[in-house]
């Protein structure tokens, strides 16, 4: 404990110092100080919340499903949604969500998490993946609140496996009501180190995409763009799927290309590589044809790539070529086309799985990725093969939000 003290000291510190040079750093910590004030003025003791914490945008949306659903189970409950990264809580406090009460979770120290958790009643309290913060676990447990970890994800390296993990296992044993695991792996890993309350439930995030092809995935000018042409989304972008799109875009004249950047400042980076390229926000009339012969659209604004796959041949999905991490490819398969990315993705087991369902293919850098792509291009056939089994792939797996609701309920109620 005064080990793990300690590094909350020196992490709000450092992010303190950090402030001072990063605006998302300086964003967070004003959030934090706001926290407990917001949840005093909208929640109260007599008040049956449910509380989901997601580290950021991408647990956020993995554990949706699940929230959901116990909406739909106790309509009366109030909902309490936490992020710890200012992507997360910006991307969300935007739009429409089922949440009475969205803020940045306090950092984990003994006194701000009495503070903050004093405010209301939590029932049922769910982090997603791999989020876990000890005063508040304890601070929980001491009110009887009910525990969970939804899309549960062990792995070799986290610090539960170091010879000086022990204290950490216990915490988790002492505080955490059941695990719901992504994989038999993850769960294999947690039984392994006495953490027994885990089942294999799959991933969550396989729900959300599924509903993706539901609802209405119009966006405006893109069937102008794109016309009867190949088309193939580069998602969440970086330096080397840029370089890429570079590459087949230099040999093959007729393909289109969406760029959406991970990063809106990558933006004039992409307009060098390709000056003819047209920025989507400057489309002043989008049902114009005018646009029809240009081949290169950059998407210079947030909140569009999920519905821009329907419009996919093929995806090109960011953040494998390098340490960042993969980003999402299950928004690209459940559309029906083949996903390409580099191939550092340790924390993304879904990459292999699709892989050995021949729905996509990773590459060790975008050289490697490019005549891969170009000889598809003129394959028709296995173009399609591996588009239908990206779709399958998202078809067969379990509704995991569904299996995690209806144990929880049971375990909650018991």
């Amino acid at each position: 404990m005064f080990f793990y003290n300690n590094f909350i000291r020196l992490l709000i510190s450092s992010m303190r110092i950090g402030a001072v040079f990063n605006y998302k750093l300086k964003k967070g910590l004003a959030g934090r100080r706001q926290s407990c004030d917001i949840v005093k003025s909208k929640l109260s003791l007599e008040d049956k919340v449910i509380w989901m914490h997601a580290a950021s945008l991408g647990e956020y949306e993995q554990g949706l499903p699940v929230l959901e659903k116990l909406k739909d189970q106790y309509p009366t409950h109030k909902i309490l949604v936490t992020f710890f990264s200012p992507s997360g809580y910006d991307n969300v406090i935007k739009k429409d969500t089922i949440a009475d009460v969205v803020c940045y979770l306090p950092f984990d120290t003994e006194k701000w998490m009495q503070e903050f958790t004093s405010n209301f009643k939590t029932d049922i309290f769910f982090t997603v993946k791999y989020d876990y913060w000890y005063h508040l676990l304890e601070e929980l447990k001491n009110q009887e609140a009910k525990i969970y970890v939804v899309s549960a994800l062990f792995y070799e390296t986290q610090v539960f496996f170091k010879a000086y993990g022990s204290w950490f296992v216990k915490q988790l044993k002492k505080n955490v009501d059941f695990f719901f695991h992504q994989t038999k792996h993850s769960t294999a890993l947690a039984k392994g180190i006495g953490l027994k309350n885990s089942i294999t439930t799959g991933d969550t995030r396989y729900d959300r995409v599924r509903k993706l092809r539901t609802r209405d995935n119009s966006v405006d000018f893109i069937e102008e763009f794109k016309l009867d042409h190949k088309t193939i989304i580069f998602g969440s972008s970086w330096e080397a799927e840029e370089r890429l799109a570079e590459i087949v875009a230099a040999n093959n004249k007729d393909v289109k290309l969406i760029i959406a950047p991970h990063d809106l400042k990558r933006v004039a980076a992409i307009q060098t590589i390709f000056p003819a390229a047209v920025l989507y926000s400057q489309i002043t009339d989008k049902s114009s044809v005018r646009y029809s012969n240009v081949k290169v659209l950059i998407i210079d604004c947030i909140g569009l790539l999920s519905k821009l796959y329907s419009y996919g041949d093929i995806a090109v999905v960011g953040g494998g070529f390098h340490s960042k991490g993969l980003h999402n490819i299950l928004e690209a398969a459940t559309f029906g086309m083949p996903v390409f990315f580099g191939d550092q993705y340790t924390k993304n087991p879904e990459a292999d799985e699709l892989i050995a369902k021949n729905g996509g293919k990773s590459f060790e850098d975008e050289f490697f990725a490019a005549p891969y792509i170009l000889a598809l291009l003129k394959d028709a056939a296995s173009l399609e093969k591996m588009g239908n089994n990206a779709r399958a792939f998202i078809e067969e797996q379990p509704i995991a939000s569904n299996i995690i609701v209806e144990h929880l309920i049971k375990n909650s109620n018991s």
